[in-house]
């Protein structure tokens, strides 16, 4: 399911601040505790190691995320890991090139260096913010990429490089656009203070601290490196079994029952675990980098959902027929159990062939996936009730201070430094506009989006951008606008799949790059980076980023026989692209075959849209008991927003995903950070940071050295998970190759 809310839950900063507080400090308390007073305009940001580390970690991320996005088990290289490896390399840099200094035609009598001192936190966080551009929170590679994905390798159609370019990087930079026109209410503000940023600022801290013990945080880092690169070849190509371990199917070879409940692929993976770290952090992250709270939260929602709700349901209930679809599975079915041929009703104009879907007839949905999508309608209500209800008064006064309030320390420390011309952002968002507007006309025919479906998702995207990005700066929640803009351009224009996903990048995806726009500003906003090298340094990392991502793509998809093709791919390939296949059902779902077939009268799952209305009522219920019993400590801490999205991300992940995070995390965040915290404090990031580094770099060895060659070895080891009656259907005289009849 695309995950609909990101972003963990962090307790409100203290909104009492006394209004004489002294100028000095920040009036949220967290801010005060993490972020220094202080600032060295001096410090050099604009240096070639910054550009050259910085060039090179964004072309490096955006390589590596987006070939390993179309793997099985997709692994996503953050901007922790970035972080991370990129100090030592620019403390290398600092000893071995020379500090010569030389004047630049042009430049007048200025002097430069390729070595101006040492390597520096400013250079550090630029370089960070270079390698993360145009990945809204950290989420893999360029979203619209798999409106690519979806019409070459699902649909088998056409579409060109460069309008594939072109929606690419406008719908990356059209959030820039809303973004400078926000960041005076959402960035300056004291009020405004971006929780998920103090992570960052406190990595940065111990990263530049003195660091003279005998086990370094770098030789700690290329210790865990070393192991995590060569521990993957293991699982990566030896011995593909250790990603998904699940006994219970070894155990009851021959019972469909046994392998649904105890598969961690496609089922609900009851004593399933893995060995393999992308299976740990494919779909959620590194379980290192979440904070217990956020883990316990989760993890109560999954068994909720896992193990109580989808049990009753499906043996219990056989609700929506479910006995005769798989219990877990994102793929599409006939009435009759039979994979829906998707193709068979998509006529020559690319748009929904009427005759060919009355004859397959309606669309169905395993029982897990329809619920997913309800859990979507209903974690997008609650996430906007549970902020009103809870923090409404608090963020109203937080906004209210903004602009009303004293200006805190590190917004005049701030101003010291040139700030963005206005007419840099609305240049920029006029410019992507036009182009964009050229791109749904001159190329129609291959995005379907006509030019007023696309100002009307540039006017969803700069209504939602302001609430979305205050909510996030104050409640780290960040309601998503997927579905709804599915779901609305679903109604309105049926029948045609490529020009919803467009609808829903541009609407959907600008947004979400406008507010991580924004929290980078904020960042660099803690750290006193100049205004004008944030602005550029992110334009540029996100042009580089969009190009190289389809770049691989383009690569990929014309290379890999088959790719995305499970049916067709070879036995225990890992380019399945699951990511890309909920992509594609919700092209047709929303796009292809629309709401109204499927959630709406002329479909099976109208009941869903209940959903809403629960989700919207849930927190409501929260907060009454709240007030009438609020001795109950207990009881604000009961978050539906996080419980009913916690499995948000499911499908594509899957059960051994979610159990193996909670495993780890639980491991390093509970036990590790209690009673060993001076460890965790000095190496968890960079724990999680080698372990990330190492696997990329043995996958892509794997993939060059190995894969390209077609040398495979075959043997129990490296065919799969040994559950294949576990997306075998239950009900009677249901018939399913390779599965028994009941």
């Amino acid at each position: 399911m695309e995950n609909g809310m990101g972003g963990e839950h962090y307790p409100m900063a203290d909104a009492d601040a006394d209004a004489d507080a002294d100028d000095e400090i920040s009036p949220i308390e967290q801010v005060r505790l993490t972020v220094t007073n202080t600032d060295d305009p001096t410090l050099p940001v604009w240096t070639f190691r910054m550009w050259f580390i910085g060039t090179l970690s964004c072309a490096l991320m955006s390589f590596l995320n987006q070939f390993f996005a179309y793997r099985t088990e997709p692994l996503v290289i953050t901007q922790i890991t970035v972080q991370v490896a990129s100090l030592p390399v620019g403390r290398f840099l600092a000893r071995v090139l020379p500090t010569a200094k030389f004047k630049i035609p042009g430049f007048g009598d200025r002097d430069f260096s390729l070595n101006p001192g040492p390597f520096n936190m400013k250079e550090h966080v630029l370089i960070s913010i270079f390698a993360n551009a145009g990945y809204a929170f950290g989420n893999g590679p360029a979203y619209a990429v798999g409106i690519i994905d979806i019409i070459r390798a699902f649909y088998k159609r056409k579409i060109s490089f460069v309008a594939g370019w072109l929606l690419i990087i406008t719908t990356q930079v059209l959030g820039y656009g809303w973004a400078g026109l926000m960041r005076k209410y959402v960035v300056e503000p004291a009020h405004m203070w971006w929780p998920s940023n103090l992570v960052q600022v406190s990595l940065f801290r111990a990263l530049h601290e003195k660091d003279d013990r005998r086990m370094s945080r770098a030789k700690f880092f290329l210790i865990a490196l070393v192991c995590s690169f060569s521990w993957y070849a293991i699982p990566g190509y030896l011995f593909p079994t250790l990603t998904t371990i699940s006994w219970v199917c070894w155990i009851f070879s021959k019972s469909v029952t046994a392998q649904q409940l105890g598969s961690g692929m496609n089922g609900l993976g009851i004593g399933a675990f893995t060995l393999d770290w992308t299976a740990v952090a494919s779909y959620l992250y590194s379980p290192l980098v979440s904070p217990f709270f956020a883990i316990v939260n989760t993890f109560a929602g999954y068994c909720l959902i896992v193990y109580i709700v989808i049990p009753v349901t499906y043996w219990g209930f056989n609700l929506y027929n479910a006995k005769t679809f798989p219990i877990f599975s994102s793929d599409l079915f006939t009435s009759a159990g039979r994979p829906y041929d998707i193709n068979a009703i998509v006529n020559n104009k690319f748009e929904i062939d009427m005759e060919a879907y009355a004859k397959q007839g309606k669309i169905n949905l395993s029982l897990f996936f329809a619920l997913t999508y309800g859990l979507g309608f209903a974690t997008i209500a609650a996430t906007l009730t549970h902020v009103g209800f809870f923090y409404g008064s608090e963020i109203y006064n937080r906004f209210r201070a903004s602009y009303k309030g004293k200006v805190d320390i590190h917004t005049r420390l701030m101003r010291k430094y040139e700030d963005i011309p206005s007419w840099w952002f609305y240049s920029l968002l006029v410019v992507t506009v036009i182009v964009s507007l050229i791109l749904c006309t001159v190329m129609k025919d291959q995005v379907q989006l006509p030019w007023w479906g696309l100002l009307f998702a540039c006017a969803m995207a700069f209504v939602f951008t302001l609430p979305i990005s205050i909510i996030t700066a104050t409640t780290n929640q960040t309601p998503g606008l997927n579905i709804i803009t599915e779901y609305c351009m679903g109604l309105i224009m049926p029948g045609k799949p490529i020009a919803n996903v467009c609808f829903k990048v541009y609407g959907y995806m600008s947004m979400a790059q406008a507010v991580s726009f924004l929290a980078d500003f904020k960042l660099g906003h803690y750290m006193k980076i100049p205004p004008k090298s944030m602005f550029l340094v992110q334009f540029i990392g996100t042009i580089i980023a969009g190009t190289i991502n389809i770049g691989v793509a383009w690569w990929l998809l014309g290379s890999i026989n088959n790719i995305c093709q499970r049916d067709l791919l070879p036995p225990n390939s890992p380019w399945t692209c699951p990511s890309d296949r909920v992509f594609f059902d919700a092209s047709v779902i929303w796009g292809l075959v629309g709401p109204r077939r499927i959630f709406g009268p002329l479909g099976n799952y109208g009941a869903l849209n209940w959903f809403f209305l629960g989700g919207a009522i849930g927190p409501f219920i929260v907060w009454l008991f709240h007030k009438a019993f609020p001795k109950q400590a207990w009881i604000p801490l009961v978050n539906l927003p996080v419980l009913l999205g916690a499995t948000a991300m499911m499908p594509p992940a899957t059960a051994v995903n979610y159990t193996s995070w909670v495993a780890v995390g639980t491991v390093f965040n509970f036990f590790v950070f209690r009673y060993r915290k001076k460890w965790w404090q000095r190496y968890n990031y960079i724990l999680s940071a080698a372990m990330d580094a190492g696997v990329a770099m043995m996958g892509v060895l794997l993939y060059f050295a190995l894969s390209m060659e077609n040398k495979s070895i075959d043997w129990w080891g490296t065919a799969g998970e040994h559950c294949d009656l576990a997306t075998c259907p239950t009900a009677r005289g249901v018939q399913v190759d390779n599965c028994p009849v009941f």
